[in-house]
């Protein structure tokens, strides 16, 4: 079983190494052959390991079930070790010689979180802002999903690893065959990315810009080609695109699928989607409202102010204007946003909509049992009744991520930080956000981060991108018992 999961672990890089062929395109095109080497030497690496693993892996056809341990030991293994190995081309090129900063800016980008720790995205070599933005990508829909699609050349059964990385309390699969499932999300995932791109490119945005942002938008990470973000183009056809590809990517995927089979019935009744829909259009209203006197005008506010709820919302993390001047009521209401996230199943992270629709649910249901103590009451979700597992699930998940925060937020006050700054960068670090407050806003960075916050703002994007569960596992003795 050992071996099995090296096999697993090895194939995942090889898959994320393969994509290096794509900023080794740009490179030969913009003629940065000394930036080659940064990724062919990984490449090939990876390569030689994979096939080594899959060739003296045996000759059984049979096909093997990873066990809930061993599937939840891959996934975190997994995403540790693409940490890593994404980390390369930058130390190899030189764009980022510490390791420490090369393997964060790694991790944020296959967790989606967009922190960087970069002052200059702009004097980096085009190949390399590509893979930041590509990395986003990559991690968006899951590194382990994608893998999950070529798990037959494997002969490993995928369902366990899809559970223990997908977003959301409830998980599973539209079709009979989990390839299959992945197949079909991935190819909704490429063709609206290329959507997406086009649309940056008739808007002004050169190809590799267009593709570079189209990678960050519907991973939900928010890395740019430019310093300033998607602000550096002032262009509202840019910022309008964005918006409406940032709530996109907000939305469940699943439901796209739905929508292709033309079962428009699940996306009428979902619960989730009409509560994210609706947490986006007040606060949009109410933000525009605010903000009409700063911003000079009613549509230039609606712009800015929905482009900002959506960067937010789904935890993109770009940056068109700097929310840390508006209005107090303004920012209070982008303050709750940083709770709430996107949709299960989508690529965004964040606690999820339908966490906090359940716990909506469950506090109405209580209230119902005070005025009637023998009455029986169930959450309904789609029209539905729900489990009561489920209830018990979102109140666990709360608990650990209130105790993980205050941990977050206790370590960076160790490095001298303010309490308000230590405190929205662990809920935008474990949020897969990007930018927080303050010294972490939006027109700052994380260079400025000792070593020690640094690792650990590692381990948290990754904890949260796994929803938690995945990682702290581990901590319990149980999980270590035969």
């Amino acid at each position: 079983m050992t071996f099995l999961i090296f096999k697993v672990i090895f194939l995942i890089c090889a898959v994320v190494g393969t994509s290096f062929l794509i900023p080794v395109s740009v490179a030969v095109l913009c003629k940065e052959y000394s930036v080659l080497p940064s990724f062919i030497i990984p490449l090939a690496a990876s390569w030689i390991l994979g096939l080594v693993f899959v060739l003296f892996g045996g000759k059984k056809k049979k096909k093997v079930t990873l066990s809930i341990r061993a599937s939840f030991a891959v996934v975190a293994v997994a995403w540790i070790t693409v940490g890593l190995y994404g980390a390369i081309p930058f130390l190899i090129s030189g764009s980022i010689p510490r390791v420490v900063d090369a393997v964060f800016e790694s991790v944020s980008g296959f967790s989606t979180t967009g922190a960087t720790i970069l002052n200059d995205v702009e004097v980096l070599p085009r190949s390399i802002n590509l893979w930041r933005c590509l990395s986003h990508w990559l991690g968006g829909m899951g590194i382990v999903a994608l893998t999950v699609a070529l798990m037959p050349v494997l002969g490993v059964g995928g369902f366990q690893l899809i559970k223990a990385e997908t977003t959301g309390p409830e998980k599973g699969k539209f079709t009979s065959r989990i390839t299959t499932t992945a197949k079909i999300l991935w190819f909704i995932y490429f063709g609206m990315t290329v959507v997406h791109a086009l649309l940056l490119k008739l808007a002004g945005m050169d190809w590799i810009d267009s593709l570079s942002h189209a990678f960050s938008t519907l991973g939900t990470g928010g890395f740019s080609t430019k310093n300033a973000s998607i602000g550096h183009y002032n262009s509202a056809a840019i910022d309008w695109i964005c918006t409406t590809f940032m709530f996109l990517s907000g939305i469940n995927f699943t439901l796209y699928y739905y929508m292709f089979i033309r079962e428009f019935s699940e996306i009428k009744t979902n619960t989730e989607f009409r509560a994210y829909v609706g947490i986006t259009v007040i606060s949009v209203v109410l933000i525009t409202l605010l903000q009409i006197g700063y911003f000079g005008g009613f549509f230039k506010s609606l712009r800015y102010s929905a482009f900002t709820v959506a960067t937010i919302l789904t935890t993109t993390g770009y940056s068109v204007s700097d929310y840390t001047f508006w209005l107090p009521a303004s920012q209070c209401i982008l303050f709750a946003l940083f709770f709430i996230g996107g949709s299960s199943g989508s690529t965004s992270g964040g606690v999820k909509v339908i966490r906090w629709v359940i716990l909506s649910k469950q506090m109405k249901n209580e209230l119902l049992k005070i005025l009637h103590p023998h009455g029986i009451f169930s959450i309904r979700l789609n029209k539905r009744a729900g489990r009561k597992d489920v209830v018990y699930s979102v109140a666990a998940y709360f608990f650990l991520y209130a105790i993980f925060v205050l941990i977050t937020m206790f370590i960076g006050t160790i490095a001298r930080m303010d309490i308000f700054t230590s405190f929205t960068g662990a809920i935008s670090m474990i949020g897969n956000v990007g930018p927080g407050f303050n010294a972490l806003g939006p027109s700052n960075n994380c260079a400025w981060l000792c070593d020690g916050v640094k690792w650990w703002y590692c381990l948290a994007m990754i904890a949260g991108r796994l929803e938690l569960f995945t990682l702290f596992i581990f901590l319990i003795p149980d999980y270590w018992r035969k």
